[in-house]
């Protein structure tokens, strides 16, 4: 069982959710509900949930600064921001944060329960409209440590991260970009020693700030 934390201030429409996640799937639990940031914490110490649902704006810490707590002392626990706010300063700010994806509210079911699925593998979700702003390719802020380490990346380089951000393996990588498996081992350690990395979840969250960094 795939067990999800809800933390959400609208009281109907979390309970609504919560009821939509254990109907309609077979292996999502929900293990607690909260409904403003100081909550969440406590119950996060108590449930340990695989996966944390977040709404942005929220009583007390906003659910980006409660992202930031979950990755820094639970890493290993998934967030995704469930929003009606789709503002970019939003998503880089949760992306940035650790947020291993952004979706908005009028998701459907289906999408949804699949979405969590593929985060709780390691993969990133994001509602069509916000992957649209990631692929325009404009720098938020300004340059830091991280992004003077792109300019050494080659095409090449970029596209490797970007797969390995989203969740991919190296076979779905060397089917993607038609090359051999050895070949992706070899791209992706020279990856690694470009970004001063040390394993593939480093890699993934250097990915996915990455991608936070290209919003219009």
């Amino acid at each position: 069982m795939t067990r999800v934390l809800l933390v959400d201030d609208q009281r109907l429409f979390v309970e609504s959710l919560k009821r939509l996640l254990e109907f309609d799937s077979s292996d999502i639990s929900v293990c607690g509900v909260a409904y403003d940031a100081e909550s969440a914490l406590t119950l996060l110490s108590q449930t340990h949930p695989d996966v944390v649902l977040l709404d942005v704006r929220m009583p007390g810490s906003d659910g980006v600064e409660v992202a930031r707590i979950i990755n820094r002392d639970w890493p290993d626990i998934h967030t995704v921001m469930l929003t009606t706010f789709d503002d970019d300063e939003y998503v880089h700010n949760a992306l940035i944060q650790g947020a291993a994806g952004y979706l908005l509210k009028d998701i459907p079911p289906e999408e949804l329960i699949a979405a969590i699925r593929a985060v709780k593998e390691g993969g990133v979700t994001m509602s069509p409209s916000i992957a649209r702003k990631l692929a325009q390719g404009h720098v938020v802020g300004e340059p830091n440590e991280e992004m003077k380490l792109l300019e050494d990346l080659t095409p090449r380089d970029e596209e490797l991260l970007s797969l390995l951000a989203q969740g991919h393996n190296n076979s779905e990588i060397a089917t993607k970009l038609f090359l051999g498996p050895q070949t992706v081992r070899n791209y992706v350690s020279s990856l690694y020693a470009k970004l001063g990395v040390r394993n593939r979840a480093e890699a993934m969250r250097f990915g996915r700030r990455l991608l936070s960094s290209r919003l219009r």
